[in-house]
């Protein structure tokens, strides 16, 4: 059994403004189209400025949006230094900086340097011969000892691409194989080569010096390998399937944290104040968050930690869903929080690009939708971090729930799909259902601006359908209603800007052992506030002994106050609720 936790300490890490600052994401090609071909772009995003100031985020973190094969939606680039022709112009994003900082918004680029597209002229050149001068900026092998190049099991290592089969790919051209963690179209870059750093570190300037504030970087703990003395990399051990987990040999590799601390003197000394540095990390433990977001150690400011997002999961991962149970969650996160306690720093997320909607997920999308998304809400934005908000969130938008196969654009789902199949794991309705659970496609369908056609997104044929209930989950519908899911977020967002306790709260989490009830209490300089939120769709009493007669209501979600009697708390189904505690015990 979990024991109730001890407070925090109530210290921030440092006085950096983004302790009270929420992100925002866009995905580009989903947020709005503005010439009709299907596709979202930087004109787009210039309509809608105004309704991301009305929300009142204070940062705004773009997907990629740099010249690309699209082969994995903009994270295959081809040309760090440019926009691709999909989203407009390099002018077109200066003048987008320009608005959304006139409005106090800072923006974020995505930085995607694990690797680069397969047209990137730097791969085009390391893959023309083995004498190619930038032969080494990739990670090229010859096939393994005793077989042929292109023969089965002649691959490198064992290792299981992200995106399902092999990490290995042969170049017939010069018969050795170059390693890539994602699709074939994404070749691995060798960060072991100074070379390669420094041309990194190069372009992150010329960003900077263009007025950009940051960057979120993907996959940043993925950069260095774990490699041998004799420059061999090792095989992985085989537990499911025809491959092996390549995760201990390139997820917080042994040069990571030398890597980060020379980017940051190369790239940021001197110009630190203003900018912020988030990391995705997959496979990170609270040990190598507290090692990356320490700043002493001058790396990074928070990082996207994947534990949570892993509990609704069976031992086949996202496609493979099992129940979430609350306790799991409560231990989870309450660890992050107090890993971070001393001088690390939190992020905060539920949604992105690469997770179906957490109203799908953890919540109850069809009879409680505006209260499970209001509810999960409160629940996230009052821990202590930084919030990050997906676009569409903020409506309560859910999953797709695509009937069909044929409706899924996302590669990691159509390499799923095939291998499935390949291998008789699953029948056709199986596959169906396990896309319309884990597909990264339910984050990225279009924007549901209004209930029009296309939902105000476009007026072409959109690149990926729209999902059929933006007749009734839309902007204009939740801008309409003051107690919609919006301005729910809208209330969550300014109470972090107006609350020291919530930015800099100690954390203390209560009830640990509640399958239903997740609540716990955050203080600073002697205020504290009670949060309790009711994860079911059922009514729940609990006894807290942190409440206290004189509680006051700072927010809710729900159109009255939760009952309360000496220290009996009774919440309606999805209900959650934000006390002051005036006499803090």
């Amino acid at each position: 059994m979990m024991a109730a936790d001890t407070p925090t300490s109530s210290h921030p890490p440092t006085a950096a403004w983004w302790t009270s600052a929420v992100v925002y994401q866009i995905y580009p090609r989903s947020f709005q189209d503005s010439n009709g071909d299907g596709v979202g772009d930087l004109r787009g995003v210039l309509r809608r400025i105004d309704y991301l100031a009305e929300l009142g985020v204070d940062v705004v973190w773009f997907s990629p949006m740099y010249r690309s094969p699209q082969d994995d939606n903009g994270y295959d680039i081809s040309d760090y230094q440019d926009v691709d022709p999909l989203f407009g112009t390099i002018d077109d994003l200066d003048e987008v900086v320009d608005a959304l900082h006139a409005r106090g918004i800072k923006v974020v680029m995505d930085l995607v340097v694990n690797h680069t597209s397969d047209e990137h002229p730097w791969f085009v050149e390391s893959r023309s011969s083995i004498d190619s001068p930038k032969r080494d900026w990739y990670w090229w092998r010859p096939a393994r000892a005793g077989f042929a190049p292109g023969e089965p099991g002649a691959e490198p290592t064992n290792w299981e691409s992200f995106f399902s089969g092999s990490t290995w790919e042969l170049d017939p051209a010069t018969g050795e194989y170059f390693l890539h963690l994602f699709s074939r179209k994404q070749p691995d870059l060798n960060w072991e080569n100074p070379q390669v750093r420094e041309a990194v570190y190069a372009m992150m300037r010329w960003w900077l010096d263009r007025g950009i504030d940051g960057f979120r970087m993907d996959v940043i703990n993925l950069i260095s390998k774990t490699v041998g003395s004799d420059g061999a990399l090792p095989d992985g051990a085989v537990t499911r399937g025809l491959f092996g987990d390549a995760a201990p040999f390139t997820m917080n590799g042994p040069r990571l944290h030398e890597f980060l601390q020379e980017m940051h003197r190369e790239v940021f000394h001197g110009r630190r104040d203003g900018l912020l540095l988030v990391g995705e990390t997959p496979g990170a433990t609270v040990e190598d968050g507290a090692l990356l977001t320490d700043p002493s150690r001058a790396e990074l400011d928070m990082v996207f930690t994947f534990e949570h997002m892993g509990l609704d999961h069976g031992p086949g991962g996202r496609f493979d869903r099992r129940p979430l149970d609350l306790r799991d969650l409560k231990a989870t996160l309450a660890r992050w929080q107090h890993g971070l306690e001393d001088a690390g720093w939190n992020s905060l997320y539920w949604d992105n690009h690469d997770q179906p909607r957490i109203v799908s997920r953890f919540g109850d999308a069809d009879a409680h939708r505006r209260d499970s998304a209001t509810c999960l809400a409160t629940l996230l934005h009052l821990h202590r971090g930084t919030p990050y908000v997906y676009q569409g969130e903020e409506l309560g938008m859910t999953n797709a729930h695509f009937t069909a196969l044929s409706s899924y654009r996302d590669i990691e789902s159509l390499n799923f799909a095939t291998s499935a199949r390949e291998l008789g794991l699953l029948d056709e309705q199986q596959l169906v259902d396990a896309l319309a659970f884990g597909s990264r496609d339910n984050a990225r369908t279009p924007m549901q601006w209004d209930a029009t056609a296309h939902a105000g997104f476009t007026t072409g044929q959109p690149w990926l359908e729209v999902n059929p209930n933006h007749d009734q989950v839309n902007a204009a519908a939740e801008r309409a209603d003051e107690a919609s899911v919006f301005h729910h977020y809208r209330r969550l967002i300014a109470l972090r800007h107006d609350d020291p306790v919530v930015r800099y709260g100690d954390f203390r989490m209560l009830l640990p052992d509640d399958p239903a009830v997740y609540a716990f209490t955050r203080s600073f300089e002697g205020v504290s506030l009670l949060v309790a939120c009711n994860v079911s769709g059922e009514e729940r009493e609990v006894t807290v002994e942190a409440l206290t007669d004189d509680a006051e209501l700072v927010l809710g979600n729900l159109a009255r106050v939760a009952s309360i009697d000496g220290r009996r708390l009774t919440l309606r189904p999805w209900e959650a609720v934000v006390l002051r505690l005036r006499n803090d015990r």
